[in-house]
C-alpha cells in the first residue's frame, strides 16, 4: 500500500530521526511504497492565513498554495505520524497539517452537512511518537495526543480504520536500553503494517 510517513521534528541528528530510520525499514520490510513528508525540511507552512480561512469552505479556492499537500494525502491508503509530544500535544507544524489539509472538499464532503462523507483513502494509521514525561503525568491530563491519534485521525480514514499508537514515555530519562527496545518495537510494528 501507499504510506504517507508525516514526520515532524525540526532535528535532523535526533532521537526521532533515527527512529524514522528504523520505522521506514519496518515499512519497506512489509513491501510498502512510503511517501516520506518531512514537514521541517520541506519548509511546510502551518498557518492558516486569514484568506485561507476565508476559503476554508470554498473548495474551489481552499487548496491555493498546498495542491501537493492535498494530492499526496489523498493518495494515501495508510497514514504514519511521527512526532515528539510538546506540552501534551503535537508540534504546531503537524497540528497545522491537520487543520489546514483535513478540510472539505479534502478530508470530507460537508455539502450535504447532514451527512457528511468522508473523502480520504487510508485504512491503517500510526503514531509514533516520545514524552518528556511519564506515563502517569500524561494520563493525569488525558494524554491528548494519544485521542488525537486513536480517536479522531482514526474515524477519519475509511471504514475501521486499523490504529496503532506507539509511544515511549519519559523520554528525557530513558536508559540507552530503553531506547532501543523502542526502536525496535517500531520497527517490528512497521513491518507488520
Amino acid at each position: 500500500m501507499l504510506v504517507l510517513y508525516l514526520y515532524c521534528h525540526p532535528l535532523e541528528d535526533s532521537f526521532h530521526a533515527a527512529l524514522r530510520e528504523r520505522a521506514l525499514a519496518g515499512l519497506k520490510q512489509a513491501g510498502h511504497a512510503v511517501d516520506l513528508c518531512d514537514l521541517y525540511a520541506e519548509g511546510f507552512d502551518p498557518v492558516l492565513s486569514a484568506e485561507g480561512r476565508r476559503a476554508y469552505h470554498d473548495t474551489s479556492r481552499n487548496r491555493t498554495g498546498i495542491e501537493a499537500y492535498v494530492e499526496r494525502l489523498q493518495a494515501a491508503e495508510g497514514l504514519v505520524l511521527q512526532f515528539p509530544v510538546w506540552s501534551f500535544g503535537p508540534p504546531a507544524m503537524l497540528k497545522g497539517f491537520v487543520d489546514r489539509l483535513f478540510m472539505p472538499g479534502v478530508g470530507f464532503d460537508i455539502s450535504d452537512p447532514a451527512n457528511v462523507r468522508k473523502l480520504l483513502r487510508y485504512r491503517r494509521l500510526a503514531g509514533i511518537t516520545t514524552y518528556g514525561r511519564p506515563w502517569s503525568r500524561a494520563f493525569a491530563v488525558g494524554n491528548p495526543p494519544k485521542k488525537w491519534v486513536t480517536r479522531y485521525l482514526r474515524v477519519m480514514g475509511q471504514g475501521l480504520v486499523r490504529t496503532d499508537y506507539l509511544a515511549l514515555y519519559h523520554m528525557n530519562v530513558a536508559t540507552n536500553a530503553q531506547r532501543a527496545a523502542f526502536m525496535e518495537k517500531v520497527e517490528r510494528r512497521m513491518a507488520g503494517f
